[in-house]
C-alpha cells in the first residue's frame, strides 16, 4: 500500500476537511476491528488512521504537503522569508489586517484509552498456560452512526459562529491599540462543527458501552502481576476514534501445597522422628494433577498427567533439611527446562508418650550415650575443643 495519506484515504490533494473526515468514516465503517476481525483489514485500518491523523491536523498536513511524498518533515529553506517585526505587531495589535493565529479546530475523533482488568488464575494455569474467556465492558464504535455522532441521514455542519475554525477572536482595546486573543468557540466547543441531530444511540459521542466476550491466551510460566496485552481491544476513542489496548493483569491464587519462588515450587513435609531416623518413602503431589484432561492436553502434557512423584528420604535426615525433586517445577516463560520441587523436612518430636514408650526412648538414649541417669543430655564439646583436642 502507498505511504501517501491522500491515496490511502482516496481523496484529492485539495480535499477540504469535510471530505477527508467523510473518507475516513467511510473506510472505518468497513475496516474497524469491532466490525471486521480480518487481520489484513485491521492492518489497513491502522494505515487509514495514521493517514487521517496527518490530514486532519492543519499543521501536520501543511508539513506533509511541503515535504512531498518523502515527507521529510521540514519546511524548506524559505519558510521564514519575509518575516518582520511588523508581522508581530499586526498579529497582536491588528495594525494592518493580519489576524491572530490560532491552532485550528479541536479534533473530534481521538484515540481511545488503554483498559486494564484483573484476572485470577490457579498456580497450575499460571505454570502451564491456559485459555480463558473474559467478559469486558468497554466503549465500542457506535453501530448506528459508525462513530460520526450524527443521526442516520444527517451529517455535522460547519459552525456559523466561528466559520469552522473552532476559535473566535476576542478584541481588547488599549492605549497601545487592539489586542486580539484566540479563544475556543463556545458554540461548537472548539470543534468547528455542530451536530444538528445527534445520534440517539450514542448521544453524539460516536461510541457506546458494550459488554463483549474476549478470548485471552495465557502463556506458560507467567507469574503474579504479569500483564497480557490484547492489542486494539481497549476503549474506542471519542468520535469513534481508534481503539487502544486492553491489558489483563494476572493474579495467581494461593496453592494448598506449593509456594512458588521463581521457577521452583516449595513445600513442607512433616516426618515422625522414627521415619527421619530410619528413612522413609514419601509421595508428593504434582502440579499437573490440578489440570483437567483438556487443560493438560492444551499444555502438551500426556493424558492423564502424573498425579504424584516419589521422594526417598534417607535415614538420619535432620529437621530443616531441603531435598530436591528436579524438573517438576514451573516452566520458564521463555521456554526451556522446568524448575524443581524443593521439599523442606520438618521432624516432629513426640509430645505425648505413655510409660512404655518413654522407657523405650530412655533405653535408646542410654544405648547411644545421650542420657545420664539424671536424665540430662550431656553437653557436646565446643568447636574449639573438637578442633584442638582440649577438654
Amino acid at each position: 500500500m502507498s505511504n501517501d495519506p491522500y491515496e490511502i484515504l482516496g481523496v484529492p490533494r485539495d480535499a477540504d476537511p469535510d471530505a477527508i473526515k467523510k473518507a475516513y468514516r467511510r473506510l472505518a465503517r468497513t475496516l474497524h476491528p469491532d466490525v471486521n476481525p480480518d487481520p489484513a483489514s485491521q492492518e489497513r485500518f491502522k494505515d487509514v488512521t495514521r493517514a487521517y491523523e496527518v490530514l486532519s491536523d492543519p499543521d501536520k498536513r501543511q508539513q506533509y504537503d511541503m515535504g512531498g511524498d518523502a515527507f521529510s518533515g521540514g519546511f524548506g529553506a524559505g519558510a521564514g522569508a519575509g518575516f518582520s517585526f511588523t508581522d508581530i505587531m499586526d498579529a497582536f495589535f491588528g495594525g494592518g489586517g493580519a489576524a491572530a493565529q490560532g491552532r485550528g479546530p479541536r479534533q473530534r475523533v481521538r484515540r481511545g484509552q488503554d483498559a486494564l482488568i484483573h484476572l485470577e488464575v490457579s498456580l497450575a494455569e499460571a505454570a502451564f498456560g491456559t485459555t480463558r474467556e473474559l467478559k469486558v465492558d468497554t466503549a465500542v464504535l457506535c453501530p448506528t452512526c459508525a462513530g460520526e455522532g450524527a443521526a442516520p441521514g444527517t451529517h455535522p455542519v460547519p459552525c456559523q459562529t466561528c466559520h469552522g475554525r473552532g476559535e473566535t477572536v476576542q478584541i481588547q482595546r488599549s492605549f497601545l491599540g487592539e489586542i486580539r486573543t484566540m479563544r475556543p468557540c463556545a458554540a461548537c466547543r472548539g470543534f468547528g462543527q455542530l451536530i444538528p441531530e445527534p445520534c440517539r444511540e450514542c448521544s453524539g459521542e460516536g461510541r457506546v458501552r458494550s459488554r463483549r466476550t474476549l478470548t485471552v491466551k495465557i502463556p506458560a510460566g507467567v507469574d503474579d502481576g504479569t500483564r497480557v496485552q490484547l492489542a486494539e481491544q481497549g476503549e474506542v476513542g471519542p468520535g469513534g476514534g481508534p481503539s487502544c489496548d486492553l491489558y489483563v493483569e494476572l493474579h495467581v491464587a494461593e496453592h494448598d501445597v506449593f509456594v512458588r519462588r521463581g521457577r521452583d515450587l516449595h513445600c513442607t513435609v512433616s516426618l515422625p522422628m522414627t521415619a527421619a531416623a530410619l528413612g522413609a518413602s514419601v509421595i508428593l503431589p504434582t502440579l499437573e494433577s490440578d489440570l483437567s484432561p483438556t487443560e493438560a492436553s492444551d499444555a502438551g502434557i500426556s493424558s492423564p498427567p502424573p498425579a504424584e512423584v516419589p521422594l526417598e528420604i534417607k535415614a538420619g535426615t535432620q529437621s530443616g533439611a531441603e531435598l530436591v525433586v528436579p524438573g517438576q517445577g514451573v516452566p520458564s516463560l521463555r521456554g526451556g527446562t522446568r524448575g524443581d520441587i524443593v521439599v523442606r523436612v520438618v521432624v516432629e518430636t513426640p509430645t505425648r508418650l505413655d510409660d512404655h514408650q518413654e522407657a523405650l526412648l530412655r533405653q535408646l538414649a542410654e544405648l547411644r550415650g545421650e542420657e545420664k541417669p539424671s536424665g540430662q543430655v550431656s553437653q557436646r564439646k565446643s568447636v574449639f575443643n573438637r578442633l584442638f583436642g582440649t577438654r
